[in-house]
């Protein structure tokens, strides 16, 4: 496991610039997350040593990579690091496992992988001895993630790697990223302007605008502010980590999670699967009261903490608490004139939809 890591970096470009200064955990996935022009992949091109413009100071646990105030700066090569673009660029003279290979190539040490493991992981095995041009978008990514895993990288640096794919091969590729998430004990730095990427697959989450870091925090502090939510318009929401407790007679499966138990359609993983699931701000509706002549299945008691204006004219956004999770309802200020709705106040937070995460 590494320790935390420091960036900070200002570039000055005409008509933009990058001023930022994080310290990100030394694990998991941080998410840089903003729209186009925000300032993402330059801060992840700093942190790999290819914008030479930045100037400021970047280290991984104890190793410093980058420090101008002693004239310090690795360069790209000599920095323990894969890096993973929109474009696969994977070498078309070569096999799947020639590019893998020279990933091996490329490590200053000895992996902690195999190439046979990293196939499996990826699950692209049975495609080592094709060539790239035989090969989906997706398979293609994988094939170079594959070779950045070869590296021995301290860490992992992606810029939208989905960007390129259609949803269809967004799908077929994001079970091997949590695969990764889950099986591999090296940070990843994620650049995406994708929420539902964000929500499924970060830990951390660093917000951009205009080349400034609005926000930095665990994934759901961030999501859930209420000064924010405006920068993930329709998409402001929560992720909550529940498990399956429970498969239902009636083709339900009833998932738990601090706040109280919510139903889904019947999954097929066992009990006691974690699951992670996103619950959007437009999906929640409040009541003082249980509803007993609604459709909606999931209702939980939650507390109400604060209220914020909106940019939508006539409605509010209402955080709450339901156990340590947090939620958002956005609904109209009439509604929240009728119902009273203030901080402490206890009410059922009814939940129209949730989308599973993986």
């Amino acid at each position: 496991m590494s320790g935390e890591i420091r960036a900070r970096f200002r570039v000055e470009r005409a008509g933009f610039s990058l001023d930022v200064d994080l310290t990100l955990p030394g694990q998991g996935v941080t998410a840089l997350f903003g729209h186009s022009g925000s300032g993402k992949t330059t801060c992840l091109r700093a942190m790999a040593g290819l914008e030479r413009a930045a100037k400021g100071y970047f280290s991984l646990g104890e190793e410093v990579w980058q420090d101008e105030t002693r004239g310090h700066f690795l360069p790209p090569h000599r920095r323990a690091l894969g890096v993973v673009f929109q474009e696969a660029g994977l070498f078309p003279h070569l096999s799947v496992r020639g590019n893998m290979e020279f990933g091996q190539r490329r490590t200053r040490g000895s992996s902690a992988l195999t190439l046979s493991e990293v196939a499996d992981l990826l699950g692209i095995a049975h495609l080592l001895e094709r060539s790239p041009q035989q090969l989906s978008g997706g398979e293609r990514q994988r094939v170079a993630i594959a070779r950045a895993l070869l590296a021995a990288p301290r860490i992992l640096l992606m810029d939208e790697p989905l960007a390129a794919l259609d949803l269809r091969r967004k799908q077929e590729i994001l079970p091997y990223l949590e695969r990764l998430h889950r099986d591999l004990d090296i940070p990843v730095i994620y650049v995406s302007h994708a929420p539902d990427e964000v929500a499924r697959l970060a830990d951390h989450l660093v917000l951009l605008e205009n080349g400034r870091a609005v926000a930095s925090g665990p994934l759901n502090d961030v999501l859930g502010r209420l000064d924010l939510p405006a920068a993930f318009a329709d998409d402001a929401g929560v992720v909550i980590n529940a498990r399956i407790a429970d498969h239902e007679a009636d083709d339900l499966t009833r998932l738990e999670f601090s706040g109280g138990p919510i139903f889904v359609s019947r999954r097929s993983e066992a009990i006691g699967t974690p699951l992670r699931c996103r619950i959007h701000a437009r999906d929640v509706s409040l009541a003082l009261v249980p509803q007993m002549q609604s459709s909606i299945l999931n209702c939980v008691t939650a507390t109400v903490v604060a209220l914020a204006p909106t940019d939508t004219p006539g409605h509010i956004m209402v955080k709450l608490q339901a156990g340590s999770e947090p939620l958002l309802a956005r609904i109209t200020r009439r509604s929240a004139e009728k119902l009273d709705i203030r901080p402490g106040l206890v009410l059922r937070a009814q939940i129209k939809a949730v989308a599973l995460l993986g």
